[in-house]
């Protein structure tokens, strides 16, 4: 049973069930593993609950991040082993998005922000060790959630004759979402690793997912990403 039905109400169940199963819109031949926003700022330096993390890293995601992380350790090894090309992308250091400016922050969280180490805020924006790019890697930083959004990335992809995205990162709801919706309106093929996307929030998690999956994306699993790539390194 996927993670979202628990988060659909009886109404979308029987319309789901109505209308049939999904089909797969499926992947093309030239792919790349694309990685978004897999960085200390949104998952802190710790492995703790979020309720915890939050006290030092307002945005983190919390032990569901690491898990992700730990997920996408795999995955990026296989796409590696089978020459898929892989792009990382995260935030300019110089610019603080505007979607992450809508809480007014409490004096005692913005003391302990600013109070922390440089050598600890430096680590913000930098992508975790964990999955760190490799030498040959195309690393892209970007100003706004989608990766396509005023980027080379689109170039990029259209010179390397790329037709195919599976995407890994955070926040699902948010610039992972951005990015797939960008992906599906250029007509690449856009898939989304289940194991491998995390957010802040459960319930947007799953219904991002659900969303993606019903219009933009194929949502998989980790396992059937890996032999899509070990298909194309075979043909």
């Amino acid at each position: 049973m996927p993670g979202w039905d628990a988060f659909l109400t009886e109404q979308d169940k029987a319309h789901i069930a109505y209308l049939g199963p999904r089909q797969k819109k499926g992947f093309g031949e030239n792919p790349c593993m694309l990685v978004v926003d897999d960085y200390y700022s949104v998952l802190g330096l710790e492995r703790e609950p979020i309720l915890e993390s939050i006290k030092t890293w307002p945005g983190s995601t919390g032990l569901e991040g690491w898990a992700a992380i730990d997920e996408t350790v795999g995955l990026l090894a296989a796409a590696r082993e089978n020459n898929i090309p892989v792009v990382y992308c995260h935030g300019m250091e110089s610019m603080r998005a505007p979607w992450a400016q809508r809480r007014k922050t409490s004096p005692e969280r913005s003391d302990r922000l600013n109070h922390l180490p440089e050598e600890i805020r430096r680590k913000a924006n930098e992508i975790v060790a964990e999955i760190a790019p490799q030498p040959g890697d195309l690393v892209i930083q970007k100003a706004a959630a989608s990766v396509f959004h005023g980027t080379p990335f689109l170039f990029w992809l259209n010179y390397q004759g790329i037709d195919t995205v599976i995407t890994a990162g955070e926040t699902t709801s948010g610039c992972v979402r951005a990015s797939v919706v960008d992906g599906a309106t250029y007509r690449f093929h856009m898939g989304v690793v289940e194991e491998c996307v995390f957010d802040r929030t459960q319930a947007s998690h799953w219904m991002n997912l659900f969303d993606m999956n019903q219009k933009y994306a194929d949502v998989i699993k980790k396992k059937e990403a890996i032999e899509y790539f070990d298909y194309i390194s075979a043909k």
